[in-house]
């Protein structure tokens, strides 16, 4: 027996309930992890709330590092001992041994401490897809990113650095905002005092930016609009404030405005492919480009706490439950 985080039915931070769970030997093209640390990402809220619908009950987050302690028949490329991460996968990753499919379990370097890896999984893959395939910047954009001190935020930061490219990031206080500045962020403009707007027409004499990446989503909606170029595009990769919801007659009146939203496991396949995105972040990290630990850290027993504080706006860069 092992302890997880399960629940039975949608709602607040209290359906979360940590409980003893039956873990077994893996099965074909599986493996067992035992984790050190899990990630926290405004998505598992959104399963949690059931905006995004799974069948109840069930465990909770795609996102952990840990080590290989069995593997099953066919398994190949992972063995027993190594140290892995992975971000996606069957709900799950909120407790302490589970078994998984292989496939999706990406080794780490040596250089890499769990720790470090915990803060960058999903987050350090989530910026090289926006940055690299979505939308993919060659170096010299000027560009909108909002929620720049987020756990995503402060790696796009050091990213956007890495690659010559101006980030204007949006940040909810001062404080954020000198931390988002501190990470590589050109431009900071605080939501509770400035116009987004009228500030990014400012920055860019006028001219706006070519992209715009919003995680926030209803609140910042018509102001990314409004930030855009003629024929930019608006990528909206997240809904933290409520989801978007609006005419798109509004695309062509803002100037013919492409808008995606896209989804990570649209990304990162075939596996050779997800690899190499890790390799990426990885060789930015190895070489110093990109540093990044958690800035909060729970105990696994402690998940609703945690989704407390990353609801209430409470928490700056990656927050992780110790496993």
């Amino acid at each position: 027996m092992t302890k997880a985080i399960r629940f039975y039915e949608t709602g607040g931070a209290d359906v979360l309930q940590f409980e003893d769970v039956e873990v077994g030997e893996p099965g074909a093209g599986e493996a067992r992890v035992r984790h050190s640390f899990v990630a926290v990402n405004f998505a598992d809220i959104y399963f949690r709330t059931g905006f995004y619908p799974q069948a109840l009950p069930s465990g909770l987050g795609t996102d952990a590092v840990g080590v290989v302690e069995a593997v099953g028949p066919g398994v190949t490329d992972i063995r027993v001992g190594d140290r892995v991460g992975y971000l996606v996968g069957p709900p799950g990753a909120y407790s302490q041994v589970r078994v998984m499919p292989a496939n999706v379990l990406i080794p780490l370097p040596d250089g890499i401490p769990d720790r470090t890896a915990a803060s960058l999984i999903m987050k350090g893959m989530t910026a090289q897809y926006l940055f690299r395939q979505v939308f993919p910047l060659k170096g010299g954009e000027t560009i909108l990113y909002h929620a720049a001190a987020g756990g995503v935020g402060l790696i796009a930061c050091q990213w956007a650095r890495a690659m010559g490219v101006t980030m204007i990031g949006t940040v909810s206080t001062d404080e954020k905002a000198a931390i988002a500045k501190a990470n590589g962020c050109t431009h900071t403009i605080v939501t509770s005092r400035e116009n987004i707007a009228k500030r990014v027409r400012e920055i860019t004499d006028g001219k706006g930016v070519p992209v715009v990446y919003d995680s926030v989503g209803k609140d910042t909606l018509e102001a990314s609009l409004d930030c855009l170029q003629q024929r930019g595009t608006m990528v909206s990769n997240g809904t933290s404030s409520g989801p978007v919801i609006f005419n798109t007659g509004l695309l062509a009146t803002k100037g013919s405005i492409w808008f995606t939203r896209p989804a990570m496991r649209h990304y990162i396949e075939p596996r050779a492919h997800m690899l190499d995105m890790a390799r990426e972040l990885f060789d930015h990290v190895l070489a110093g480009r990109i540093v990044s630990e958690p800035r909060q850290s729970f105990a696994l027993a402690e998940a609703a706490d945690a989704h407390r504080a990353l609801e209430g706006r409470q928490t700056i860069g990656s927050t992780v439950l110790v496993a």
